[in-house]
């Protein structure tokens, strides 16, 4: 089967915290035997901040984001080739044209999913929105996968017409992920790594900052985009985007 996704970015995890579980499933797919060709943007400098070259077991086609043009061409190219099209949430650009776009596609030949790994978010602007374009889309894709969520999100998702709703969780990569020898650059009591986002600050003001400032004698590092502007704790160090290389160590 041909597998046409529409993603952030699958060579970048640069404001893009999808793009190592895009590539776990995405590689075990090739493994089984299937075609994968994804479809990402040259947006927010991840093309400047690559973790992997094009890897072997996906064809990574990049499109202009300078009007609607370069990625209209990739939606004919998909429709041409692809027995399968993916639309995730969260691209960035064109969200609104993808997610309708992509729904058109499906025809008795071919299946349209809607991917979404950010579900909370997705699921609080269309029940805030009666009028929101993806909330008559759903019942046309042949199936939404999600990011994790369990029953509620299922439910969440049929309650909008979606005709199936599977949660694909996340999962340890062992041929990515494993014990390295510790780098000094990492070396802390306690370290968190996420880019800031919206539905994760007070959480982690909660359960990492508020540790931090009554534990003043311990190290604490924070990685991820976003947080260099926001006031730390003087035993907290933020270090910016930690590449995918450096995972290991850093965990």
């Amino acid at each position: 089967m041909h597998v046409a996704f529409f993603g952030s970015s699958l060579v970048s995890a640069y404001w893009n915290g999808a793009a190592t579980y895009y590539r776990g499933i995405l590689r075990a797919l090739a493994e089984h035997g299937h075609t994968i060709t994804f479809y990402e943007p040259d947006a927010y400098d991840r093309q400047r901040h690559r973790d992997i070259p094009d890897p072997p077991w996906a064809r990574v086609k990049v499109y202009g984001v300078e009007g609607a043009g370069e990625v209209s061409a990739a939606l004919d190219e998909a429709a041409a080739s692809a027995d399968m099209v993916v639309k995730a949430s969260g691209v960035g650009v064109f969200d609104a044209l993808l997610e309708a776009a992509v729904a058109d596609l499906q025809a008795p030949h071919r299946i349209v999913a809607f991917w979404d790994v950010d579900a909370p978010a997705t699921l609080d602007r269309v029940q805030q929105n009666p009028d929101d374009p993806f909330r008559q889309a759903i019942p046309r894709y042949d199936l939404i996968l999600t990011y994790g969520g369990g029953e509620p999100v299922v439910e969440a998702y049929q309650a909008l017409g979606a005709r199936a709703c599977h949660p694909i969780y996340n999962a340890l990569d062992p041929t990515t992920h494993f014990p390295v020898q510790p780098d000094p650059r990492f070396a802390a009591d306690f370290g968190f790594l996420g880019n800031r986002l919206p539905d994760r600050e007070a959480r982690v003001e909660e359960f990492f900052l508020r540790p931090a400032e009554v534990l003043p004698a311990h190290r604490f590092l924070l990685g991820g985009n976003g947080w260099g502007d926001k006031a730390m704790p003087p035993n907290v160090q933020t270090l910016g985007h930690v590449y995918t290389r450096d995972h290991n160590a850093f965990n």
